[in-house]
Order: structure tokens, then sequence, then C-alpha cells
């Protein structure tokens, strides 16, 4: 494997806690809630401010942000309060306003990701500019197009780059709004280990009452930090008002993490638990490779009596069993629903090959 290209994302402040923290209201409604949501948030010992000032809606008629009306309020922040503040980017337009203005913190948007075009106007729009990029993972699990949009910006030449792991868009209604799917930023990382990963609990979650459980797994996995949306009235937000936080809320959250750093938390008694994990992990493989010899034997019956691989009403009483069996376990539905449907894929694989 190639060295990485990343590095650790070099920011203008050094953070007030043991981790970096981004956090700033969904979107810049008005000057006074903007600034005001800032000034609670420095008080606190927030350096790293979040505002969106351009809002890509999936229905038109929501509130798609105040615009370019908004680049002075953000600025002003900079300015008053000595915060670095960062902004949603998904045009060369709003690239170049936002560098007019003053600012040089952008994030990219899961929306935006997900299409390599856009990414590439983007790219050659801050080429040569002294600006930080953060990348949202793109919408669909697919983390060559998150690690294609991180290279693109390198390529072209932005050097302080970072990703946030806002989860993914799957089929169905899960736990969390957005599937965490913690393997793709893991593997993210273990290809860049260098790279600053912050994690976005608001997005994941959905809803602020699980913002707190969705922050501490994100830092117990080791990633860098966090990008909380923030707000000082949450249920009165323009935007995305059930997952956004208090700034007292904010601080209560920062306060009750005692998250320690990855060297120390090697003891004995962990390395113990990840043997008992890793001999479970082995029994796993082992159980699915006899399932996938079951399977291999189903599709050779059913070639010979010519029935069809897809049988939906055996595939829907096969997820609903393994869902009802899996809810007296006390397992996630959502979870539950996600792997059922990555075996019974590769099990119609394993058929399809067998039959020809």
């Amino acid at each position: 494997m190639q060295a990485s290209p990343f590095s650790p994302l070099a920011l203008r402040y050094p953070s007030s806690f043991p981790y970096l923290v981004f956090a700033g209201p969904c979107s810049a409604e008005t000057q006074e809630q903007t600034y005001a949501t800032a000034k609670a948030l420095r008080a606190g010992g927030v350096r790293f401010f979040r505002a969106s000032l351009w809002k890509p809606r999936t229905r038109p008629g929501s509130f798609e942000g105040v615009g370019r009306e908004g680049l002075p309020w953000l600025r002003r922040i900079e300015e008053e309060l000595g915060m670095q503040v960062a902004t949603e980017v998904a045009s060369a337009s709003h690239v170049e306003e936002a560098l007019r203005a003053g600012l040089n913190t952008f994030w990219i948007g899961a929306r935006t990701t997900t299409s390599p075009f856009a990414v590439a106007e983007l790219a050659e729009a801050l080429s040569g500019e002294d600006v930080t990029v953060l990348v949202k993972n793109p919408l669909n699990p697919d983390i060559e197009l998150w690690e294609g949009a991180l290279l693109r910006l390198k390529s072209a030449g932005v050097d302080r780059i970072a990703a946030i792991h806002r989860g993914f868009s799957t089929y169905g209604k899960g736990f969390y709004r957005n599937a965490p799917l913690w393997q793709i930023p893991i593997e993210l990382r273990r290809r860049h280990p260098a790279l600053t990963i912050l994690v976005d609990p608001s997005h994941i979650s959905g809803r602020r009452d699980l913002v707190p459980l969705v922050s501490r797994i994100g830092l117990e996995m080791n990633f860098s930090g966090l990008m909380v949306e923030t707000h000082l009235q949450p249920d009165e937000a323009w935007s995305d008002a059930a997952q956004q936080l208090t700034p007292e809320a904010l601080f209560q959250l920062i306060a009750e993490l005692d998250i320690r750093p990855a060297s120390l938390a090697d003891s004995p008694q962990l390395r113990g638990l990840r043997s008992e994990i890793d001999e479970l992990d082995r029994k796993l493989l082992h159980l699915l490779q006899e399932r996938m010899k079951v399977s291999e034997r189903i599709g050779a019956i059913k070639a010979e009596s010519h029935l069809p691989i897809v049988q939906p009403e055996r595939y829907r009483a096969l997820i609903e069993d393994r869902l009802s069996e899996g809810r007296l376990l006390g397992l996630d539905e959502g979870f539950l629903r996600e792997l059922f449907s990555s075996i019974h894929e590769a099990s119609v694989h394993t058929q399809h090959t067998d039959t020809k």
C-alpha cells in the first residue's frame, strides 16, 4: 500500500478539549441568532464554529439557507470572537463568494460528495487557495466515493483536509436517522491513519437524546472529534430542529465524556476481552461458511426443479422471524435488518453462481 498523502489537520487555534469540537446551528437564520450562538459556545471553550448558509434540501419549499447574506455574519464571528468558522459549499460560486468575504474553512456535504463532477468543480475552485476543507461521507455507503473526494482535493493542492462521518442513507427505517456503518470510517482510517476524522452525531442520530450516545461511540473508537449541531432554541430552529442541542447541553455532554487516550486503554482486562471477541468472530466466520454451503445445496435443488432463486415471501418471513427473535435478545432492529439483508444477498449470489 502506498503511503497516505494526508496528515493530521492543522487548525488555527488549539482545542480547549481533549478532542476537536466543531459546534453551531444547522443553519445561520439571522445575524442575531448566529452571533449569540457563537458567543455562548465561545464562552464555554469552543473555538470552531459551524453554520450553513446554503442548504441543499431534498424537497423544494423548505428553508434553503440565507445564502450570501450571511457571509458577513460569519466573518464578524471570526474577527470579534476569535473562532475558526466553517460553512458548507456546494458549488464554485459558493467558494468564490465565501473567499471574497474572507472565509477559508469549508465543508463539503454528503449530497455533494456523492457526485465526482461536483467535487471536481469544487476542487478546481479551491485549487491554490489557503483553505481548510472537511469532507462528509457520501449519502450512499461507498468508501471509494468518500476517499476519492478527499484525494481529488489533495491532488488540487488543498493540504488541510479532514473527513466527517455523518452516517449513510439506507433502505428502511432503522434506529438512527442515518446508519452509522462504523466499518466504513474505520476502513478509511485504516487506509489513512493520520487523516483527521470527525464524527457528526447530530446527523447520525436525528434525535438530540441520541447525540451523547453516538458521540461516546465515536470517541471510544478513537476518532478525532465531533461536529455537533447546536442552537440557542433548538425547538424553534428553521432546519433539523429535532437533532440540535443547546450550548448548555453540549457542555454537559463534553463534561460527561470521560474518554482516555488510546495509549492508556490497552489494559490486561481489555486484552482478555478482545481475545474473546476474536474467538467469537472466528466462530461467526465458520457459521457463515456453513450457511453458504447450505445455500449452495438449495441453489442446486432450485436449478434442477427450475424454481426461481429469489422467493419474496420466504425472504419476508425470514426477516420478520430474525427480527422478532433479535428483539427478544435485545439486539438493534436496524442492525439486524442490514445484517440479514447482506447475508440474503450473498446467499442469492451463491445460488445464482451455483446454477451457472
